[in-house]
C-alpha cells in the first residue's frame, strides 16, 4: 500500500510542530512556506551582526515541546538548548516602583506585601484558582479538538464552576486589591491577542503554566528552535519546501486534491493542513469552492485581536539595569486598552514590551553590543485605518524617545540599525486579516467549540493548525492545536 500524502501550508510553529507529528505518524509529509525562512511570525532579521527574533520571544511549557523530539526518538536538547530566564518579567510604572515577577513564592509575596499586605492571601488564592484553570482548560482541553457542541456542552460544567463568563481582569479583582497588582496578574492576555477586561478568566491559567514549567529562550534565539524544529523534521524524512507560495487549494467535489504554487508549481495530497491565515485559507486560498466562499465570509464577520507595532534596534554598547522581559505599563491601562481594541484612532500613550535577549544571550549581537526589539498593541486596521507609511517613523521616534528617556539612556547615540513592522506588514507579509497579530480575538464566544475547527466541517480532508484554530494563539496554543490537529489526522490514516 502506497503511503499516504500530507501537505502543510505554513513552516510556523503550528505547522511545523503538526508536520512533525504527521511525519511521526506514518504521512509522507511535505510542508510549504511562502517566506525564504521558516518561522512565520517566528521569523529571524540579521543585520550588522545583530540577530533579531522577529515573533515570539517567551518559550513556557517546554515539555509540549519535548514531546515532538520524543515522538522521532530523540531529545530536544540535542537541537537546541533552552535557557531559564529570570525573572520572568519585570513589570514598570512611571509612578510605582517596578515589580520582579520571579517564580519563586517567598520573593513574590515579598514584593506583594510591600504594595498590600492583604494581597498576599488574595495572590494565594488566585495562584490556586489559576491552578484550577490550567488543570481543566489547558490539561485536559488544550489538545482536544472541539469538533461537535456536544464536545462543548461536556465541557460546560467545569467551565461554569470556573466562571469562565467573567474577564481575566474581573476574576484578578476579585482576589487582589491593589491596582498595579492587578496589572501584574491580568497582562498575560495581551501575550495571546487578548483584551484583559473582555478574554475569558480561563486565559488566567497563563500565569500556573509558567510557574508550572518556567519562562524560556532557547540558546541563539527563538530562531533556533525552529532551526532544531526544521532539522527534526528534516532528519525523518520530511520535506520543507522554501520560496513555495500557495496560489490555490484544488478540489473535486468536497475534496482537497492539491495545491497549485504562484510560480506554477503543483503538489498532489491525500491531506491538507493550513498553518496559514484562516481567512486566507478560505476566502483567498479556497475561494474557487463555496465553501470557501461562504466561510471565509462567516469568518469575516467574527472580532480580531489587536495588531502590533515592532522595532527592532541594535545598540553598540551592552545591556545595563534592564531584564530580558521588561513590561513598561504607561499611566493608563483600562482606557488604553479599550483605545487599542476599540478606537478608530492611535492612543497618545502607549505601554510596550521591551525584549532585551543578550540579558540572556550575549551571542545575539555583536561583542560589547545588544539587541532589541520593543512592541506596543495598535488597533487592527479594521478598527484604526491609519495610514502607517507616514505615521510609522513617527512612532518609531516617539517610542525611541520614550525608551531613551525611562529605561535606556544613550539609546539615540549608540543606535546602529533599526527597522520597523507595522500592521500592514502582518497583513501583507503573513497574509494577517486587518492585520491582525494573532488572529480571532480569544473572546469565550470564539472559543473552543465556537472557533474554527482543528477541522473542517464540509470538507473532510481539509485540517486548520495554528492561532486561528482550537486552542488559540501564543507557542503553547498552537503546538497545542497541532497535536490536536494531529490526532484527527492520524485516525483517518489508521482507518
Amino acid at each position: 500500500m502506497t503511503q499516504q500524502q500530507a501537505l502543510v501550508i505554513g513552516a510556523g510553529f503550528g505547522g511545523l510542530a503538526l508536520a512533525i507529528r504527521l511525519q511521526a505518524g506514518g504521512y509522507r509529509t511535505t510542508l510549504l512556506e511562502k517566506r525564504d525562512k521558516p518561522g512565520g511570525r517566528a521569523y529571524v532579521y540579521e543585520d550588522k551582526g545583530f540577530i533579531f527574533d522577529a515573533g515570539p520571544t517567551v518559550i513556557t511549557d517546554p515539555a509540549a515541546l519535548e514531546e515532538l523530539f520524543t515522538l522521532a526518538g530523540r531529545q530536544l536538547s540535542d537541537y537546541v538548548a533552552l535557557l531559564p530566564v529570570s525573572p520572568f518579567y519585570r513589570l514598570c510604572w512611571e509612578d510605582a516602583p517596578s515589580f520582579d515577577y520571579v517564580n519563586d513564592q517567598q520573593e513574590l509575596e515579598r514584593q506583594i506585601a510591600e504594595r498590600n499586605p492583604k494581597d498576599v492571601e488574595g495572590y494565594r488564592r488566585f495562584l490556586e484558582y489559576s491552578k484550577a484553570v490550567y488543570e481543566e482548560g489547558y490539561i485536559k482541553l488544550g489538545a482536544v479538538p472541539f469538533l461537535s457542541f456536544r464536545d462543548m456542552i461536556k465541557a460546560g460544567p467545569q467551565l461554569a464552576r470556573l466562571q469562565a463568563w467573567r474577564s481575566v481582569y474581573a476574576m484578578v479583582s476579585r482576589f487582589v486589591e491593589d491596582e498595579h497588582l492587578r496589572q501584574v496578574f491580568s497582562f498575560h492576555s495581551l501575550l495571546v491577542g487578548g483584551n484583559p477586561f473582555v478574554t475569558s478568566s480561563i486565559y488566567t491559567l497563563i500565569h500556573a503554566l509558567e510557574r508550572q514549567g518556567g519562562v524560556w529562550f532557547p540558546r541563539g534565539g527563538t530562531g533556533a528552535l525552529i532551526q532544531g524544529m526544521v532539522k527534526l523534521f528534516e532528519d525523518m524524512g520530511g520535506k520543507l519546501e522554501l520560496n513555495a507560495e500557495v496560489a490555490n487549494i484544488e478540489t473535486q467535489d468536497d475534496r482537497i486534491t492539491g495545491v497549485t504554487l504562484q510560480d506554477g508549481r503543483h503538489f498532489e495530497t491525500d491531506a491538507l493542513a493550513s498553518n496559514a491565515d484562516v481567512i486566507h485559507t478560505y476566502a483567498k486560498l479556497l475561494g474557487k469552492h463555496p465553501r470557501g466562499v461562504s466561510h471565509g465570509n462567516a469568518l469575516k464577520k467574527k472580532r480580531y485581536s489587536m495588531s502590533l507595532f515592532v522595532i527592532y534596534f541594535g545598540l553598540d554598547m551592552p545591556s545595563k539595569d534592564l531584564q530580558h522581559h521588561t513590561i513598561c505599563l504607561g499611566a493608563r491601562y483600562k482606557e488604553l486598552i479599550d483605545e487599542i481594541f476599540n478606537a478608530d484612532t492611535l492612543a497618545e500613550d502607549f505601554s510596550l514590551y521591551l525584549h532585551s535577549p543578550c540579558v540572556t544571550d550575549p551571542s545575539l549581537a555583536p561583542p560589547g553590543s545588544s539587541a532589541y526589539y520593543v512592541l506596543a498593541p495598535v488597533p487592527h486596521l479594521g478598527t484604526a485605518p491609519i495610514d502607517w507609511e507616514s505615521q510609522g517613523p513617527v512612532y518609531r521616534d516617539r517610542i525611541l524617545d520614550y525608551l531613551e528617556k525611562h529605561y535606556i539612556p544613550g539609546l539615540r547615540e549608540h543606535l546602529v540599525t533599526c527597522r520597523h513592522f507595522t500592521p500592514l506588514d502582518f497583513r501583507d507579509e503573513l497574509n494577517a486579516h486587518l492585520g491582525s497579530a494573532f488572529s480571532l480575538e480569544p473572546i469565550l464566544t470564539q472559543s473552543a467549540w465556537f472557533r474554527p475547527h482543528n477541522r473542517d466541517q464540509k470538507i473532510d480532508n481539509l485540517y486548520l493548525v495554528g492561532a486561528g484554530t482550537h486552542p488559540g494563539a501564543g507557542v503553547p496554543g498552537v503546538v497545542g492545536s497541532a497535536k490536536a490537529t494531529a490526532k484527527l489526522m492520524l485516525e483517518r490514516l489508521d482507518g
